[in-house]
């Protein structure tokens, strides 16, 4: 009981990788890479161990994880994120050609030897994350093409300028790495990131516990209150540039972590040693922060996404006053960036690992360059990337990631759980199988459809041509080809279900309105016009137009009462061509009597008004100056002055009617003029 006790005691407080309790230290075995680490962990201590900060630490949701790839993800989100990053689809295509995945540290490596980067290698599950949104799909796919087609020139012996071979880092190993403990339940496991691990010792997974052993660091006393300001750092205030390299040998192991994405840069050294302090009189362990430091500018495109660069690369420079404060931001963030680092370089060039996420070209450029004097570069064997999720580049977000990086991770194991998940998956992969072998028999089963006879291929070659020459209103030459393929002149087009409207030639003659392949079609290809389409209509019901129904009356009027049924086609008395010529001509003459009658009317009503508005105007110079004073009178109103003068007292519709007339007087003046030179 007293031993339970002691180990609930060890687990009450957050486990940190470099400062375990000693009898965890020693006790501790690697787990077998085989046996299977529960997804869901218990909510109790999930939580990532490492010394405890003031800001607030989210606890994991139920874990998802790519088998692929050997990660692990929090929530379903950021694994549907994965699955669309060219991380998966690397080792997608890798899978195919029967080779080993890659982890994500070994990807940014080989991607780091090309002209551009690859999106997709970090994530960020924050809405706010507004990282650089560079290259549509073809852009990444000929990226990965690029890679791969490399690759497979290097295995052929045709890339002399290959890179000297590297050791892989864990290559398609899963990010964990998982202990027991005899002091620790049986169902109960430790997990620590294998990212936190140098090279050199992370490919001897036997020599892990004793690695962790040695790299147990004390912990500091707490900084005395008098001496503060002679200290290295005061728990995360920014130290200037001289007092860092001052005091470089004085942190002993520490890490450098940056992020950058969005215009945002947020940079942090901090200390591997954990600092005592007091939380309500009991002594703690908090983060030693040597240095930090945040950028921001405003770089993205708002509500567009992606940077001003990637946009300008894409659909060539904007000229806006947005893109070109864009512009010069993104130059001015650089060199800031590049100025902090050339600051830090002691602290960077000592530091045991160097976690950096960098999405976007414009922004592995910044870091990596090359430019003279960089700190930074891709091929350094300290480099990792993070293993999780981050959000927007902020001091808290580092300092969240370094805790979770640091952190021990307890989960508890339930056998019957696994044995019933084991029992689960074998399920559904035999149910799976069983499923896609019964699509193949039933699509291998399934009957072709038949080859379509030579019978039906003519027939749809011949409705083809017929149709293409009545819609052109080809008459002569659709007599033509009906006589020289010996073609029955009430041929059914094929195939009969796509053509029920219009069955034959007739009727889709009469549907187009071409009275002059009607007009051949009866009187010369002798046509039947009582044969109905699937709607039980005649050709002549199909006309839209009085031209094509005076074909289907001349055509009677040709051929006779005798030669069809012409009652049963629907169509009307026969009409002679002097009928048709007469009734044109008397049509044409009615028409010019009609508008003569109306010119004839218009110039009445004209000179009438005219003499009105004589009549008016005089009889208004009369009632205002008298007869005598005509000659006295004001000058002549203008004429908008004398059409206003006379609208006066008028409603809107006899103002119109004037207007009207006015305008049809002028427009017969100009006629007469023009008549008369």
């Amino acid at each position: 009981m007293a031993a339970q006790q002691h180990l609930d005691k060890l687990l009450q407080r957050p486990l940190y990788v470099f400062d375990l309790p000693e009898e965890l230290l020693y006790t501790l075995q690697l787990r077998s890479q085989a046996s299977n680490v529960p997804e869901e962990p218990t909510p109790e201590k999930t939580t990532p161990s490492a010394p405890q900060t003031t800001e607030s630490q989210d606890g994991p949701s139920n874990a998802t994880s790519c088998g692929l790839c050997g990660l692990t993800f929090p929530t379903l989100q950021d694994q549907r994120s994965h699955v669309r990053s060219d991380l998966h689809a690397y080792n997608t295509k890798q899978k195919m050609r029967g080779r080993k995945p890659v982890d994500e540290a070994e990807f940014e490596r080989l991607v780091g030897q090309l002209d551009e980067s690859i999106s997709g290698s970090d994530s960020s599950d924050s809405e706010d994350e507004e990282d650089e949104e560079f290259g549509n799909a073809k852009a990444k796919e000929s990226t990965l093409s690029a890679l791969l087609k490399k690759q497979a020139k290097i295995a052929d012996g045709d890339a002399d300028d290959a890179p000297v071979k590297k050791r892989k880092r864990g290559a398609g190993k899963p990010p964990m790495i998982w202990f027991d403990s005899p002091k620790l339940p049986e169902n109960t496991t430790l997990g620590v990131y294998r990212a936190v691990l140098p090279a050199d010792e992370e490919d001897g997974e036997s020599t892990l516990v004793k690695s962790i052993q040695n790299k147990q660091l004390a912990a500091k006393p707490p900084p005395n209150p008098q001496a503060k300001e002679k200290t290295e750092d005061d728990g995360g205030v920014p130290l200037p540039a001289s007092m860092i390299q001052q005091n470089t040998s004085a942190s002993g192991p520490h890490y450098f972590l940056c992020m950058i994405g969005g215009g945002h840069f947020a940079g942090m050294l901090v200390s591997l040693t954990p600092k005592l302090v007091k939380r309500a009189g009991v002594e703690d362990r908090s983060a030693t922060v040597i240095a930090h430091k945040t950028f921001h500018r405003y770089t993205t495109r708002r509500k567009q996404g992606g940077s001003q660069s990637a946009n300008d690369n894409s659909k060539g420079n904007a000229h806006s006053a947005g893109s070109s404060i864009r512009r010069y931001n993104e130059g001015a963030l650089e060199q800031e960036v590049r100025d902090l680092l050339t600051e830090w370089k002691p602290w960077i060039d000592s530091s045991e690992l160097v976690f950096v996420r960098a999405t976007g070209s414009t922004n592995r450029r910044t870091l990596f360059g090359p430019y003279d004097g960089q700190v930074l570069t891709a091929k350094d064997p300290r480099l990792r990337g993070f293993p999780f999720s981050t959000r927007r580049a902020t001091q808290s977000e580092l300092m969240r990631a370094f805790v979770e990086l640091t952190r021990v991770k307890v989960r508890t194991i339930d056998p019957a759980a696994l044995a019933r998940e084991a029992e689960e998956a074998a399920a559904a992969a035999s149910k799976a199988q069983a499923q896609a072998q019964q699509a193949a028999n039933k699509q291998a089963s399934a009957s072709k459809p038949p080859k379509p006879s030579k019978q039906d291929e003519e027939a749809l070659l011949h409705t083809t041509q017929l149709q293409a020459l009545i819609r052109r209103s080809k008459a002569p030459a659709l007599v033509q080809y009906l006589q020289t393929n010996s073609l029955d002149p009430n041929f059914r087009f094929h195939p009969p279900e796509q053509n029920h409207h219009a069955p034959t030639p007739l009727h889709l003659a009469a549907a187009s309105n071409s009275p002059a392949c009607v007009s051949a079609l009866l009187t010369k290809a002798s046509s039947d016009p009582t044969l109905p389409n699937a709607d039980g209509k005649p050709a002549f019901d199909l006309a839209g137009d009085r031209a094509t129904r005076d074909a289907f009356r001349l055509a009677r009027a040709t051929l006779g009462e005798t030669r069809w049924s012409w009652s049963a086609a629907n169509v009307p008395a026969a009409l002679s061509q002097a009928e048709a010529d007469a009734r044109t001509a008397r049509e044409k003459e009615e028409k010019a009597a009609e508008e003569a009658a109306e010119k004839a009317r218009r110039e009445k009503e004209t000179e009438r008004l005219r003499k009105a508005d004589e009549e008016k105007a005089e009889q208004g110079r009369e009632e205002k100056f008298g007869a005598g004073r005509t000659l006295m009178q004001k000058p002549a109103m203008t004429a908008e002055e004398r059409r206003m003068e006379d609208a006066r007292g008028m409603t809107d519709e006899m103002r119109m009617r004037l207007e009207r007339e006015r305008r049809a007087r002028a427009a017969e003046e100009r006629i007469r003029k023009m008549q008369g030179k």
